[in-house]
């Protein structure tokens, strides 16, 4: 009978996930080693023109950017339109790609790695 209610327990797990909780513990630095990555998704701003060049060396570098636009789209969106603008010209000279992914986030990619885009 006790192993029965052993499986009865493990079988029948209710403890509930707090969903909000785990999404914002992702963010969450880990000690952790990066020896085995090929490439690394990296989060990064564009509020000035030196960004650019940020951007563009973690992508030469074959990493992922997930470039956060929200700072300078609130702030002049004129100048977002420039820097994205030399963003898209120097992707394209890598054979890279670009695309927005949210209101707030575009993301650079390297040569090799494409981004499938929806119509």
């Amino acid at each position: 009978m006790v192993i029965l209610g052993f499986f009865d327990k493990v079988m029948t797990k209710n403890d509930s996930v707090d969903l909000e909780e785990v999404l914002n513990n992702l963010d969450q630095v880990e000690e952790e080693t990066y020896e085995n990555a090929d490439a690394f998704v990296k989060p990064m701003d564009l509020v000035v023109d030196a960004d650019v060049e940020a951007v563009m060396k973690e992508v030469r570098a074959g990493n992922i950017a997930l470039v956060n636009i929200a700072d300078l789209q609130k702030r002049n969106a004129s100048k977002l339109r420039e820097l994205v603008s030399v963003i898209k010209t120097e992707v394209k000279k890598i054979d890279g790609d670009m695309a927005r992914i949210s209101q707030e986030r575009v993301i650079v990619t390297p040569a090799r790695v494409k981004i499938i885009k929806k119509k």
